[in-house]
């Protein structure tokens, strides 16, 4: 769901900068077990609210990859009438959130169900737009009728994507780094068609669960306020019969495997690129050098124009038209990735040529200028991580769901001004395998007629 972002009080991003401090977090448990994490931001009338639940595509099952996902979007898509509201289809939920000036929506990723409520604060308003949204998470429909339009609808959505060098390469690139680990799974037409509404309702009862469930707050309203929206939006999940004692335990899912050797694939298909990707697993995000694995990527191929990779592979030889690296650590070891695009004549010498900097990096480290640039620029840039209620949002619900110190943002910048050559060499020479990565190339042949070349030093 699109959200607009809503500046801070300008005295708070002054502060912000001048301290590089974090805000302030309250926290507290509820008597469900749900966890409630605020930041009270009093300038604005507006609150921004998500709830997390452990209800991502990683708990979906063998063959019904985006379960959790259509559990989330139906959830929009009609209600049952509860307590006193009627029943409403999904043009009522619209226009009511219309007629509020509020927006709410649910999502699911590998890891994750979120549910986000933006609303005023006026009080009429906010108990509206309360109710509204613990209607909807109280009573959906998955209505069949629905769910059948929405699946093809979908399943269309796909098999368009699928025609696109860098949808294709995505999907090759997941199933060869994740092999047997749900991260792997992507949703195709036939995994769509194997969902029925009682799938979705089950899904629904299983991992939606109030005292799992973690609750990130960010606007005008008190702690007492807070404690009060959160059980209200909880309340007519599964009847409220939420009780920590008895919190249903989800089953346990794998680490992801480590690659045993290297591996190539090439995807024929018609383009006048050709799209490669190279990696292999990362780490966790509960990883002890997340902070010198953060700053050492800065420096390989997250800064843009100042990394190694794009210095080396796009300005010095003028191999690719764009080329970066990154890690998504999670709650397992998410991808290290290397992704770049150039002609098909160039795709062998440009993926050599990265997996050789790779190799060199993990063995030798940054140098003291590489290092002293990225910190300058990652801490420089400190303050545009929290100058939106939707920044503060994201960052607090990443606080709750990775479980970290509630001043962990008032130390982000001691911790990576604090980050040295020995730490990043040994974190990479740990986490990454430069032998044994998998290379993904989707375009045509080297020999293949190509666009023109990206200039170089441009």
């Amino acid at each position: 769901m699109k959200k607009h972002h809503i500046p801070l009080l300008p005295a708070l991003l002054l502060a912000t900068s001048a301290t590089h401090a974090g805000p302030a977090i309250e926290h507290w448990v509820q008597p469900s077990g749900a966890q409630v994490y605020l930041v009270q931001s009093r300038h604005i009338p507006m609150l921004d609210v998500q709830l997390d639940f452990d209800a991502g595509e990683r708990r979906s099952g063998a063959g019904r990859a985006g379960l959790a996902s259509a559990t989330a979007s139906m959830l929009s898509l009609g209600t049952a009438a509860w307590s006193e509201h009627a029943a409403m289809d999904e043009n009522q939920i619209s226009e009511a959130w219309a007629s509020l000036g509020a927006s709410f929506g649910c999502g699911a990723n590998g890891e994750r169900t979120s549910c986000r409520l933006r609303t005023l604060t006026a009080p009429e308003l906010l108990q509206r737009s309360v109710r509204q949204a613990a209607h909807q998470l109280a009573a959906p429909t998955f209505d069949a009728a629905i769910w059948q339009r929405e699946r093809e609808r979908w399943a269309q959505s796909i098999r368009e994507a699928l025609t696109r060098p860098g949808p294709v390469a995505a999907r090759a690139f997941d199933a060869a780094v994740y092999t047997t680990h749900p991260y792997a799974a992507s949703t195709t037409p036939a995994t769509l068609a194997a969902i029925t509404p009682d799938d979705l309702r089950a899904f629904w009862r299983r991992a939606w669960q109030p005292c799992q469930a973690r609750i990130s707050l960010v606007g005008h309203a008190t702690r007492a306020q807070a404690d009060a929206i959160a059980s209200a939006l909880l309340a007519g999940l599964h009847e409220g019969k939420a009780n920590p004692a008895t919190c249903p335990t989800q089953p346990a899912v794998p680490e992801v495997p480590p690659l045993p050797k290297a591996s190539a694939q090439h995807i024929p298909m018609a383009s006048a690129q050709t799209h490669v990707l190279i990696g292999q697993p990362g780490y966790t995000r509960s990883d002890p050098d997340f902070f010198p694995l953060l700053v050492g990527n800065h420096i390989l191929g997250g800064g843009g124009f100042t990394s190694r990779l794009m210095h080396q592979v796009r300005e010095q030889r003028g191999l690719v038209y764009g080329i970066s690296s990154s890690f998504e650590p999670g709650l397992h070891a998410g991808a290290f990735t290397i992704s770049l695009q150039t002609r098909p004549d160039q795709a062998k010498e440009a993926a050599a040529l990265a997996q050789r900097i790779i190799a060199s990096f993990v063995q030798s480290g940054p140098t003291e200028k590489e290092l002293q640039a990225a910190k300058d620029n990652l801490i420089g840039s400190f303050p545009l991580r929290l100058d939106s209620n939707a920044k503060l949002l994201a960052n607090t619900a990443n606080i709750a769901w990775h479980k970290l110190p509630l001043d962990y943002l008032d130390h982000w910048t001691e911790q990576v001004q604090a980050v040295t050559i020995a730490e990043i060499r040994r974190a990479f020479a740990r986490v990454l395998q430069p032998a044994r990565m998998v290379t993904i190339t989707v375009g045509p042949k080297e020999n293949a007629t190509a666009a023109s070349a990206p200039e170089k030093n441009k």
